[in-house]
């Protein structure tokens, strides 16, 4: 799309998180839209914590907005926001898109977790079968949570600085897989998947998702940041010779499933 082509008929989504500046998918999703056919742009929103749920309520008032995407730390409260919701949404309790229903109300999905198992696959890397630890326990963290349990880890622990909210998730996830779930710690030793879910790493000075001097050689990590391309840790876990994947490629696996929503394909 071109500023020349922008016109009161075009349909808008919007971008919210906070903070705004390190997402990557404004121009992209609005380039897949517009070669699908539809005359649409994304815009990027920084909304604070405490403001998020009064501008749902007043975007839900515009009635060329047609769709909401998610990102940090809005995950969990938008999905207050949802009429209706897939089942791994409501399993969730998060949603990192949202589309309009017919009668005006939101439903909500959450992609995360698809797109990480997406992006690790796509750099050569399995949960199946693998002890697995997690760092982060929030609105992304959980839908990977979810993701590597369903894709066959064979045990998954979960870190998180915030100890209630890692035991709330993990108290979910026993419900449906049970001894496969445990609490973890920020010690990689005898995992064959690492998975950063948080934004350690983006600003910096970050310490280090994990000790990163336990990792073993032969283990997988990946890493849920997109800027920098490469997260500091990323880098050391490289240098321990592992194989990695990086934000851009979940990133990158979850667009298409995005599209798919968007348009109400998926």
């Amino acid at each position: 799309m071109s500023y020349s082509t922008l016109s009161g008929a075009t349909r808008v989504i919007a971008i919210i998180g906070d903070p705004i500046a390190q997402v990557k998918s404004p121009a992209n999703v609005t380039r897949m839209l517009n070669e699908r056919g539809h005359d649409t742009v994304v815009i990027p929103i920084e909304v604070p914590p405490r403001d998020v749920d009064g501008f749902i309520r007043g975007l839900s008032l515009a009635k060329n907005c047609d769709s909401i995407l998610v990102t940090i730390p809005h995950k969990f409260a938008t999905y207050a926001h949802c009429a209706t919701a897939s089942d791994r949404a409501d399993f969730l309790g998060s949603v990192s898109i949202l589309r309009r229903n017919a009668d005006g109300g939101w439903h909500g999905e959450m992609l995360d977790g698809l797109g990480m198992l997406g992006g690790i696959k796509s750099q050569g890397g399995d949960p199946n079968g693998k002890r697995t630890l997690l760092i982060g326990a929030g609105g992304a963290g959980s839908a990977i949570a979810l993701a590597l349990l369903e894709a066959g880890a064979s045990h998954l622990a979960i870190h998180d600085a915030d100890a209630t909210r890692r035991d709330t998730l993990i108290a979910r996830l026993k419900a449906r897989f049970d001894a496969r779930v445990s609490v973890g710690s920020a010690d990689p030793t005898g995992f064959g998947m690492v998975v950063n879910a948080t934004p350690m790493g983006m600003r910096p000075g970050d310490p280090f998702p994990v000790e990163v001097e336990k990792l073993a050689p032969e283990a997988f990590a990946a890493c849920v940041i997109t800027a920098p391309l490469v997260s500091p840790w990323i880098e050391a876990a490289r240098a321990r010779g592992c194989k990695t994947s990086v934000g851009v490629d979940m990133f990158t696996a979850e667009m298409s499933l995005m599209i798919d929503f968007l348009v109400g394909e998926g």
